[in-house]
This record gives C-alpha cells, structure tokens and sequence, in this order.
C-alpha cells in the first residue's frame, strides 16, 4: 500500500511555552491518527520547535504504530466492548445501518481512520484527546475473531455465529 493512500487525520496542536532567563520558549506538540480505512490503525504524538515538523513527526510515529482491529462485512465491530487506559474509560456497542459514527471528536477520528461506518459509544472519566485515542485503540485491539473464540470455547464456527 503506498503511503497516499493513507487517512491521515489531525486531532490537536498544542503549544507549550518554557521560561527561562531570557523570556519564554514555544515548542509545538501535535497528535494524529493514521489509517487505511479497512481495519487498520494507528496514532502519533510528536514534538518540535515548529508545527509542521511535529505534525510530520507525530504522522511517521503513526504509521509505525499500525495495529489491525477485525471489522465484519457491515463495516461495524462484532460485539460490544468496554476498555480503558488511565483514567479514561471507553464502551463501544455495535450499530445496525444507518445510524453512524455516534461518538466524540477523538474517536469518531479513530473510528473513521480504521473504516467503521455504523457504531455507538462513551467516554468516561478523563476526556483528555490523547487518552481517548490510546483507551480507543485498545478496546478495539480486545476484540477477538469468531474463529478464535469457537476455538477456544471447544464449538463449531456456526454455534458461535
């Protein structure tokens, strides 16, 4: 796949200022996630004295990060999922056709960077844009195959469907 045909998304610049003896110092600090749009993800944070660097920064820390979430062929996830990282705590439950990406500004970003057209979901807790992206990311990377799941309960692939 070459490197276009990746859906790169901006989520925030932040400027950070340092004091020092001779006045104050910005430095740019931007997050991004990166995705094919067909069950791949993956986010970057990158820092620099200039804004477009830290964006190119944080896009190349993302493309390194891909992780691959199983999606079924209505382009929504199989079951519903809770997850968390720190004190961010994120529930995403499937949605029939028609309803959309129904979630906050952080994760609707994530979810249409992996190709997810039809989801609900919730943020709990700290709403801070790095959080969310990093709590997102891991309940989608929780979530198991069917396959893998009749293997593991003993059953037939049809049982589990």
């Amino acid at each position: 796949m070459n490197n276009n045909e990746f859906y790169e998304k901006l989520i925030c610049v932040n400027r950070i200022s340092k004091t020092v003896k001779g006045g104050r110092i910005f430095s740019f600090s931007a997050l991004t996630v990166v995705g094919d749009k067909k069950g791949k993800v993956g986010y970057g944070y990158g820092k620099s004295k200039e804004v477009p660097i830290a964006i190119q920064k944080s896009i190349n820390k993302s493309k390194k990060n891909m992780i691959s979430i199983i999606l079924n062929k209505k382009k929504t996830i199989r079951y519903s999922v809770y997850g968390w990282y720190v004190r961010t705590k994120i529930f995403i439950k499937p949605a029939c056709e028609g309803t959309g990406i129904i979630a906050g500004r952080s994760m609707k970003s994530v979810f249409e960077a992996v190709g997810i057209k039809n989801i609900l979901s919730k943020c709990y807790g700290s709403t801070n844009p790095i959080n969310v992206i990093k709590a997102t990311i891991i309940t989608l990377s929780k979530m198991q195959s069917p396959l893998y799941i009749a293997l593991k309960r003993g059953k037939s692939l049809k049982d589990i469907i």
